[in-house]
């Protein structure tokens, strides 16, 4: 395996921690610092870093060849009024055409805004969730590489943070009919490991799906862990309505999603991309691409719920 120092733009606390590392992993850390840098300016929704941070991950797209599913990448989000912000943010989708056309449809997601800037400190949220961004921009490459049977739909959600109003908008005005879409994977941080493990939430819900995951995880280079999903935890621990995968729940669409717990930096200014070690946030990485491809083989199988 090539191995290559950490340059790209990495701090050089990061550069130290990791003195070489294989060109996959430095990829997937140069992409991180880019969608995580200061210059984003923290990508809340309705901003100018917001904008910049949507042309980035749009520029990412674009060359590497995942097309827009309608005319254009991104499909208006509409915001609630806040001072400094604009009211109208936007998704970006894009699609990879499956083998098998006008089957059912899994849809990738994660969430692109965060906090923005308070007090003169930027919110740069790398791992909430530029990690899940840049997972997502490293699984369709290799989907494009090797297309999957069913098309998978990658969805960058706006206004997360604020209510996740763009998953909400989606499931309200979907690029598919929503009986299609059969499967919604969601990464939400999915790059520290302060606790040493990523938690596949949704399993609870939808019991047909714990093979599923169980079978991507044998080979996994990280702990992969069951759970927070079901209502007996305490308050915050049961994730079921926590991120972006609850607008696809709530109409009875199953979710796996893919986080990490909380740890120090969570909602902080110190959540920056030096603080992520590049070994485990290539493992979930890694896991979620074998996720996407055992779900892919099962993807008819997958009975809807109710709502």
């Amino acid at each position: 395996m090539a191995v290559i120092a950490l340059a790209c733009g990495a701090s050089s606390a990061q550069a130290q921690r990791t003195a070489a590392i294989d060109v996959t992993t430095a990829r997937l850390m140069q992409r991180l610092g880019a969608l995580a840098a200061d210059s984003m300016e923290g990508r809340r929704a309705g901003t100018p870093g917001s904008a910049r941070a949507r042309a980035w991950i749009v520029s990412e797209l674009t060359t590497m060849g995942a097309k827009p599913i309608g005319p254009s990448y991104t499909a208006p989000v509409i915001l609630r009024a806040r001072a400094g912000s604009d009211t109208t943010g936007a998704n970006i989708v894009a699609r990879i055409a499956g083998t098998q056309a006008g089957g059912p449809v899994l849809v990738l997601s994660a969430h692109y805004d965060h906090l923005g800037v308070r007090n003169g400190e930027v919110f740069n949220g790398a791992d909430d969730d530029a990690s899940g961004c840049v997972a997502l921009l490293a699984i369709a490459e290799r989907l494009l590489r090797e297309p999957p049977q069913h098309d998978v739909i990658l969805a960058f959600f706006d206004a997360e943070e604020s209510g996740m109003v763009g998953s909400k908008a989606f499931v309200s005005a979907p690029p598919v009919p929503l009986d299609r879409i059969a499967l919604n994977i969601n990464l939400d941080m999915v790059a520290r490991q302060d606790g040493r493990a990523l938690w596949v939430s949704g399993t609870s819900h939808h019991p047909v799906l714990k093979p599923i995951a169980e079978a991507a995880a044998r080979n996994a280079a990280v702990t992969i862990r069951f759970g927070h999903d079901t209502k007996d935890l305490k308050p915050g621990d049961d994730w079921t309505a926590s991120s972006d995968h609850a607008a696809f729940h709530t109409r009875g669409i199953p979710f796996l999603y893919l986080g990490v717990e909380d740890h120090a930096d969570y909602h902080k200014s110190g959540d920056d991309a030096d603080k992520v070690d590049p070994a485990f946030y290539r493992g979930t990485v890694e896991f979620a691409y074998a996720l996407v491809r055992a779900a892919d083989g099962r993807l008819a199988s997958v009975p809807r719920a109710k709502p």
